[in-house]
C-alpha cells in the first residue's frame, strides 16, 4: 500500500500529461492535412504609413469601432487583443465587444470584453484554458482560438462604454479564406449575463445553519447562464460569482433543460462539481478544459471567485432549445453577485440576445471590508444584551 502510495503523485502526472495530450492531439494531426482552397488573411491594427504606430489611437467615450467587416466564406481562427490605458483606469467590464455573421442585424456575439476573454470585474489577471487565454503581463493580452465561421461575412466591434478615452486598441484578427463552408457548419455565439441574485424570504440557510433546509423542485429561480432556441450544442461559461457572505456559494445544482423539457434534462450535484472540482477549492488551477483562475484569499468565500468550464470532447447537444441555469446556494438561499459569458455553437436564424444591461447595472458590488464585519458583530453583540465576554459562537 505503501508502495502505491507513493507512486500515486506520479500515476496523476502521467494522467494530466496524456489529458493535455489529447486535448491538442486533433489540432496538430490536423497540421498535416492539406487545406485546399485556403488562404490566410488577418486584419489588424498594424500602422499603414509604415511607422511603428500599430494601435487604433483615441476611441472616445461612447464610441463605437469596426476592428473587422470582411466577406466570406471563411473561419476566423486566432483573435490578439490588448488596451491601453490598463484595467487601473478603464475597467473592461465597461468595454462591449460584439460580433455579426453574415450581415445579421443582431450579433451572435455580447459581452463586456473583459468577462469574454476571462478578466472578471474591474481586474486583471493570468487566465489559461485551451480556447481562451489572458495573459501575461497580468491578463493584459487577450487571446481566442475559437473558431468562427462565416458564410457571407463577418464583421467585430467594440463599444467604449466607459467614460474614459481609450488612448490605445491593439489587434489581430487572422482567418481563412475558404471556397465554401462544409454543411452542418454552425456558427459561433457567447452571451454575458449578470444578476444580484435574491435570498429566500426566511434568510440564507446555506449548510443547514439556520434551521432545516427546503427543496427546490422547480428551478424558476435558478441563475440564468444561457437560453436559446435552434439546433447546435453547448460549449462553455466563464463563471464570475462575488459573495458577500463567508458561507460556500456552491451548494447550487446546475439544471440544464434540452429540447423543451420541463424537468431538468441534465441535473448536476453542486456548483464545484460542474466545474470539475471538489470540496469549495480556494486554490489557483488551470487545466485546458476548466479551472478556477482566480480565487478570493479572505475567510472561508468572501468575495471574488473566477471559475470555467469547457466542453471540449464533451460538447452539450441540443436540437430545439437549450437552457442552462445554475441555483445560487441550495435551493437560491444566497444573495450573489454573478455574472456569466456563455459559449456555443448553433445554426440559423440566430437568437437575439435581451438587452444588454448598461454599464451601471453591470457594474460589481464591493466586497464587504473589516469594518463591516465589525458592524455586523456589533449588532449580534447589541442583541445579546451586550455582554462584555461575548466571544462570537454562542448558540443562544
Amino acid at each position: 500500500m505503501i508502495r502505491i502510495l507513493k507512486l500515486a503523485p506520479i500515476i496523476f502526472f502521467i494522467i494530466v500529461l496524456d489529458i493535455t495530450a489529447q486535448s491538442t492531439s486533433n489540432a496538430l494531426s490536423a497540421l498535416t492535412q492539406n487545406k485546399e482552397g485556403y488562404r490566410s488573411k488577418r486584419v489588424s491594427s498594424y500602422d499603414k504609413s509604415g511607422k511603428n504606430n500599430d494601435r487604433k489611437e483615441m476611441i472616445k467615450t461612447g464610441e463605437f469601432y469596426t476592428l473587422c467587416d470582411v466577406k466570406g466564406p471563411g473561419i476566423i481562427n486566432h483573435i490578439w487583443i490588448t488596451i491601453a490605458p490598463r484595467t487601473e483606469v478603464i475597467s473592461r467590464n465597461d468595454i462591449v465587444l460584439r460580433m455579426y455573421w453574415d450581415g445579421s442585424k443582431t450579433p451572435s456575439v455580447e459581452s463586456p470584453i473583459g468577462p469574454f476573454f476571462g478578466q472578471g470585474w474591474d481586474e486583471a489577471y493570468n487566465y489559461a484554458s485551451l480556447p481562451l487565454i489572458a495573459g501575461p503581463d497580468k491578463g493584459s493580452a487577450l487571446v481566442s482560438y475559437f473558431q468562427m465561421p462565416f458564410a457571407k461575412s463577418a464583421r467585430i466591434e467594440i463599444e467604449n462604454q466607459s467614460d474614459k478615452d481609450i488612448d490605445a486598441f491593439y489587434y489581430y484578427i487572422d482567418y481563412v479564406e475558404i471556397d465554401k463552408l462544409p454543411e452542418n457548419t454552425l456558427y459561433f455565439h457567447a452571451w454575458y449575463n449578470h444578476e444580484l441574485t435574491n435570498s429566500l424570504p426566511d434568510g440564507e440557510n446555506e449548510w443547514s445553519v439556520l434551521g432545516e433546509t427546503r427543496a427546490n423542485t422547480s428551478g424558476e429561480d435558478n441563475y440564468l447562464i444561457m437560453e436559446t432556441k435552434g439546433k447546435g450544442h453547448f460549449v462553455g461559461v466563464n463563471y464570475y460569482v462575488n459573495s458577500p457572505t463567508p458561507i460556500w456559494y456552491g451548494e447550487g445544482d446546475d439544471m440544464i433543460y434540452i429540447d423543451g423539457e420541463s424537468s431538468p434534462s441534465l441535473h448536476g450535484t453542486g456548483t464545484e462539481d460542474y466545474f470539475n472540482s471538489a470540496w469549495g477549492p480556494k486554490e489557483i488551477f488551470s487545466h485546458p478544459y476548466f479551472g478556477y483562475p482566480r480565487v478570493n484569499g479572505n475567510m472561508g468565500w468572501f468575495g471574488r471567485t473566477h471559475v470555467y468550464r469547457y466542453h471540449i470532447t464533451d460538447p452539450i447537444h441540443f436540437d430545439t432549445s437549450f437552457k442552462f441555469t445554475i441555483e445560487h446556494g441550495h435551493n437560491n438561499n444566497l444573495t450573489l453577485d454573478l455574472a456569466s459569458v456563455a459559449y456555443w455553437y448553433q445554426g440559423k436564424p440566430f437568437p437575439k440576445f435581451p438587452r444588454l444591461q448598461d454599464k451601471n447595472m453591470r457594474k460589481p458590488m464591493p466586497s464587504p471590508l473589516v469594518q463591516d464585519i465589525h458592524i455586523w458583530r456589533d449588532a449580534w453583540r447589541r442583541s445579546k444584551g451586550y455582554d462584555r465576554q461575548l466571544w462570537g459562537n454562542e448558540k443562544k
